[in-house]
């Protein structure tokens, strides 16, 4: 799905840049975590109303470490550069980034100088969260610097003419005391972001999606008992009705109980399902395999098969809908090259490359599993008042 107000953050491998991406969302405005390295012409199509570079564990003044692509500044969006991010935008336009005197982990007082919109309405001293061992040493010529601690004379600077910011603490931690009214100043009062994103938008449009995307034709949802897979088959069902199958696969690898668990929550539901029993083929091909790596490939191919047996007397099924979270596709897609991959999941990177169903996967924009809740309690209201319950580990 396009969406066509919102903000893309270029990952450059920090552990906090889903969490950028997730209080922009928050303040009702659609976020997009993509690769530093991604072209700008596949920036450009989503046109967004602004661009974060997030921060990152490299140090920048190492041969090897990751730069924006200079181009992206042709976009003509504002940019917003936090930590690693702000010293990609000192280097770029001349600036000079060092060893920090003093490494700052944890909270410090940040003093604000001059007025700056990305400080609208907020106090002269913030408290902040900081996590660098790397400072901006020497400023771009002609950028005004806009905060300051004893430790870290250039905190924040920003060039207006151009639209480019970066502040040296992390906004989007919640340590930093008045984090999200600065991500409103760059969203909002710098960017001309507008509030339309929500879950309830969001089931709206998923809802449309998938009938325009499966049409007339039936669909197999694969549900495997967790949240994911469970709101999947409730948005599907919500689209495509009776022409939903969904297939619960015993794979050998089940929590007690759990089979019977979900065949309750497809009757409270009522959504068809088969029950494949297929502990025997899974096993056997795990047999023997220690790499968890590994292991998490052979399950994904060995799904898509008993999938693709199951689609023909599930009238014909040419769509296979799966749970994949953001999470899964971002934990999947290393920043930097396939070493640095966190895990592949088995429904992205465990995939075979070549497959009979054509994918629906309704959640994939969705960055936690609070969000897919309140999604399928949308859907189905009384599943938050108890009369119909979602399998045992749903919402574990």
């Amino acid at each position: 799905m396009q969406h066509t107000n919102h903000i893309v953050v270029l990952d450059f491998g920090s552990q906090y840049t889903q969490l950028i991406a997730r209080r922009i969302r928050e303040l009702g405005v659609y976020c997009e975590i993509m690769p530093y390295s991604t072209p700008t012409g596949e920036i450009r199509r989503r046109k967004p109303e602004g661009i974060i570079f997030s921060g990152g564990p490299s140090s920048i003044y190492e041969k090897s470490a990751p730069m924006p692509r200079r181009d992206t500044l042709k976009l003509g969006v504002p940019i917003l550069g936090i930590c690693y991010g702000m010293q990609a935008l000192a280097r770029m336009f001349g600036g000079s980034v060092g060893r920090s005197p003093e490494e700052e982990y944890g909270p410090r007082n940040v003093r604000v100088v001059g007025t700056h919109r990305l400080f609208k309405g907020l106090k002269r001293s913030l408290r902040v969260w900081m996590s660098h061992a790397d400072v901006v040493t020497r400023p771009p010529s002609d950028w005004k610097i806009i905060a300051r601690t004893d430790s870290c004379p250039y905190c924040a600077f920003s060039d207006p003419a151009r639209k480019l910011y970066g502040v040296q603490f992390h906004p989007e931690v919640s340590h930093t005391a008045d984090g999200t009214r600065v991500l409103e100043n760059f969203v909002f009062g710098i960017c001309g972001a507008k509030k339309n994103w929500s879950m309830r938008s969001f089931i709206e449009t998923s809802t449309e999606h998938i009938r325009k995307t499966v049409g007339d034709d039936p669909i197999i949802c694969a549900l495997s008992g967790g949240v994911d897979s469970s709101v999947t088959a409730a948005l599907v069902s919500r689209a495509v009705g009776k022409r939903l199958t969904s297939i619960f696969v015993d794979n050998g690898l089940l929590r007690k109980n759990e089979g019977d668990a979900v065949r309750r929550f497809c009757a409270d539901s009522g959504i068809r399902l088969k029950y494949v029993r297929a502990s025997g083929r899974f096993l056997s091909k795990l047999e023997g395999v220690v790499s968890p790596e590994r292991k998490r490939r052979i399950i994904g191919r060995e799904f898509i098969k008993v999938f693709e047996e199951a689609a023909p007397v599930a009238g014909g099924a040419g769509y296979l809908a799966q749970g994949t979270l953001y999470p899964d596709i971002i934990e999947s897609v290393s920043v930097k090259g396939p070493s640095a991959t966190i895990k592949s999941h088995h429904n992205v990177g465990g995939l075979p490359k070549r497959m009979k169903l054509r994918l629906v996967e309704p959640l994939r924009e969705l960055l936690r599993m609070r969000s897919a809740r309140s999604a399928v309690c949308s859907v189905f209201p009384h599943t938050s008042s108890g009369a119909t319950r979602f399998p045992a580990r749903a919402w574990g």
